[in-house]
């Protein structure tokens, strides 16, 4: 690994941290992607976050998705993630799930291995966090 490798690497972590001490799932390889994909039961909900280290996923996709996913009413089953430039394989063997233009970051929302709702990159950079709180809200409604 080079220097810069490293340096994002540990950089990353606390980003990927935000998630994970909130109960998202980390998915750091395509083998745990597909697996669990595989494992989730057809009338479960999983909300992704494809996670990243620009500043739209700082300031706005992260604290946006704790927060309706703790205080929503409707919760899904299951919370996950994936690091986009960080975990390569998993957050390409996620979007083959997801079938829309690739974007990080992201949010999908799945019943079993169906996708019921997409929210990409550019419904969330410099967007007010209040209107993405509700999108993501409206999908939990709709969906869980």
């Amino acid at each position: 690994m080079n220097a810069y490798e490293a340096y994002m690497r540990d950089l990353a972590k606390q980003m990927r941290e935000e998630l994970t001490s909130h109960d998202f799932t980390s998915l750091e390889s395509a083998d745990a992607v597909n697996d669990y994909m595989q494992s989730v039961n057809d009338d479960e909900t999983t909300f992704v976050v494809i996670n990243s280290t620009c500043g739209c996923a700082a300031g706005l996709a992260r604290p946006a998705a704790v927060t309706v996913a703790e205080q929503n009413d409707k919760k899904p089953d299951h919370k996950v993630t994936v690091f986009a430039g960080q975990d390569k394989e998993a957050t390409q063997a996620m979007r083959e799930y997801i079938y829309q233009v690739p974007s990080s970051p992201s949010y999908a929302l799945f019943k079993g291995q169906e996708l019921k709702h997409f929210i990409p990159r550019e419904h969330i950079e410099g967007r007010d966090i209040q209107d993405i709180c509700m999108d993501i809200k409206d999908a939990f409604d709709e969906h869980c």
